[in-house]
């Protein structure tokens, strides 16, 4: 296909971009310049500008990152911190501020705009219609990209018409939207090309399912995978109703997603076991074994290298290798890892000057986890499952440690790839347990935890209620007659804190499921957590259900710490977890304002129970 598109447009670094120079020229410009139109009215030729949007993306995503993650509980900065993020840090970022600019959202928008206006999604090929995938997968991106404007401003100017013409922006009248306006428009735009309703045609387009490699300047072979450039229309559909607090359709399209739109052969992730320091073995207890836990199948997802370690990765934007090939990005670096140092070897591309680091609340909150593992007094006839205070090896996992200048340096390695990830499958999983969480099903939530998503919660799991069981098998059908069989591999969907934590699932057993064998129970952590949140917010915390849901959605939080730390998700997660909490009023109307300010701290230089110190200048 025109030597395959130009080997994906050298690498995404030549994409056509309607486009103008500054978000100021695209809504209130004097210029006189006018975009060129190409065609888009055959089989292939959209193809061209479909990846030219990707490359717009690329231009996003270091700001995406870390508009993120600096003003999260998760990172802390050093004394070589740019100025920029440390603005972004500690609340005081400007519009004069490298990160925050509206217009590299806008880019985007606009170039889905103009495919969306001009593409015919009408052309068939021996009966297939050849477009309606591609022409799906521009609306969702597009939606994603309205969804981080509003995340990140609150409310923001709102068109759909292509922005081609400079009378288009002098004479606007855009109208200036807020989440829940957004949220109507989009995923009324959204819905048709759900899965619900076109079935596993709602996939996203593979575009040939190529898989592209380049040459580091350190020696080492970089692949861009072709059919993660695109997000599933029911994952970000599911988010805009999660953030709007629409739990019921959020849940439904998480729920599609894995149906429908997922693949199905997964590894057993779990991350092996590791120290911070010296490379060596926590003292462990007597009787545990160390057999099966020194591999390590989580950290290399990072790396999206081949096989099934690649199907934990949802959606992704792949970076060059180089300027000469594309757009490069700073991410690596600010974790202290210079991708595009020329050398022998990757180890020489750790540099002293680490700008971003592990907050000292993201090592504490992964150090205070139980390690749970099978005792070697375990017997043929029974299995015995034990705990102990080894902390969650996710963290450890993704972290290199080195004495230089008798200074001890620790870098984050999750962007050696100089990849930036979106959504993993992980992420979905988590999304639907908050979801079925404020559906007051916390145990089916919890379930998302400790056993994965299998059919053991209609089966055998004694901690899953009467009530979920049949929701999950109606109302949202997991586990239905026609798509129980789907989730029946014990290996599949295995549960989320079992990635750092061990056998925190009861089904380990040869024989089949056996309840109750983890010590990692509902009752207990949820318990645990109660106590937390009364201790800490001096709030009458008590054993109704809208306890327990507010509880798991703490536990939710930790976990998207421990699981998604760095990945560009953390502030937004912290805001619409606050604003949930608000609207539930449980523990009083401002409470969610005063759990995301706690979890802030001193990091801030800005009241953050003031909602409107939670976005940025909009320029």
């Amino acid at each position: 296909m025109k030597r395959y598109i130009k080997t994906i447009l050298a690498f995404l670094g030549m994409g056509f971009i309607v486009s103008f120079s500054s978000c100021s020229d695209m809504l209130e410009s004097d210029s006189s310049r006018q975009a060129f139109d190409p065609s888009m009215d055959q089989k292939t030729d959209s193809v061209f500008y479909a990846f030219g949007i990707m490359q717009a993306m690329q231009q996003l995503a270091d700001q995406y990152v870390f508009q993120g993650e600096m003003r999260g509980d998760l990172v802390k900065t050093t004394s070589y911190t740019d100025n920029n993020l440390r603005e972004l840090a500690n609340f005081t970022a400007t519009t004069a501020n490298k990160y925050d600019s509206a217009y590299v959202y806008y880019r985007v928008i606009n170039n889905c705009n103009y495919y969306i206006q001009h593409r015919d999604t009408t052309l068939m090929t021996g009966g297939n219609n050849v477009t309606l995938k591609e022409y799906a997968a521009v609306k969702a991106i597009r939606a994603w990209a309205y969804l981080q404007l509003v995340r990140n401003y609150g409310e923001v100017p709102f068109f759909t018409e292509p922005l081609t013409q400079i009378s288009q922006i002098d004479n606007n009248n855009y109208p200036t939207v807020t989440l829940p306006e957004l949220v109507n428009y989009l995923a009324a735009d959204l819905e048709p090309y759900s899965s619900r309703f076109r079935g596993s045609m709602a996939s996203v387009p593979l575009f040939g399912d190529q898989t592209l490699q380049s040459t580091t300047n350190y020696g080492s072979t970089k692949s861009m995978y072709t059919r993660l450039l695109s997000i599933p229309v029911d994952v970000i559909l599911g988010d805009l109703y999660l953030e709007n607090g629409q739990y019921d359709k959020a849940a439904l399209c998480y729920i599609d997603y894995l149906v429908y739109a997922a693949p199905y052969t997964y590894s057993n992730y779990g991350a092996g076991f590791y120290t911070r320091q010296n490379g060596s073995f926590w003292s462990l207890p007597s009787d545990m074994s160390i057999r099966d836990m020194q591999n390590d199948y989580w950290s290399p997802i990072f790396g999206l290298g081949s096989g099934n370690q690649l199907s934990e990765v949802i959606s992704y934007i792949p970076m060059a290798v180089n300027r000469l090939q594309g757009t490069t990005t700073d991410v690596p670096l600010a974790f202290g890892f210079n991708f595009y140092q020329n050398s022998n070897s990757a180890n020489d591309c750790y540099v002293d000057d680490i700008q971003i680091t592990a907050s000292d609340a993201l090592i504490a909150l992964s150090d205070s986890c139980d390690y749970y593992y099978i005792s070697n007094q375990s017997t043929p006839s029974q299995t015995i499952v034990k705990k102990a205070k080894l902390g969650d090896m996710r963290y450890n996992s993704i972290i290199r440690t080195d004495n230089r200048d008798d200074e001890l340096r620790t870098w984050i390695t999750k962007y050696n790839g100089a990849n930036v990830i979106l959504y993993r499958r992980s992420t979905v999983m988590l999304h639907l347990a908050e979801a079925l969480n404020r559906l007051e099903m916390p145990d089916a939530a919890f379930a998302i935890l400790k056993d994965g998503i299998n059919d053991h919660w209609v089966t055998d799991a004694d901690y899953i209620s009467d009530k979920t069981r049949q929701a999950v098998q109606t109302t949202y059908p997991l586990f239905s007659s026609a798509n129980r069989s789907k989730f029946a591999a014990e290996e599949n969907f295995i549960g989320i804190h079992s990635h750092g934590c061990g056998m925190v699932g009861d089904s380990v057993d040869a024989t089949g499921y056996q309840p109750g064998i983890s010590p990692y129970q509902m009752t207990t952590v949820i318990g645990q957590k109660m106590a937390e949140i009364q201790k800490t917010f001096n709030v009458p915390v008590g054993t109704t259900l809208r306890d327990s849901v507010n509880a798991m959605e703490d536990l939710l939080c930790d976990e998207y710490a421990l699981e998604l730390a760095f990945e560009g998700t953390r502030w937004p997660d912290l805001m619409r977890l606050a604003r949930h909490k608000d609207a539930d009023g449980l523990y009083g109307s401002d409470f969610g304002r005063k759990w995301l300010a706690r979890k802030i701290g001193r990091k801030s230089a800005k009241n953050l129970e003031d909602i409107s110190n939670w976005y940025l200048p909009f320029k």
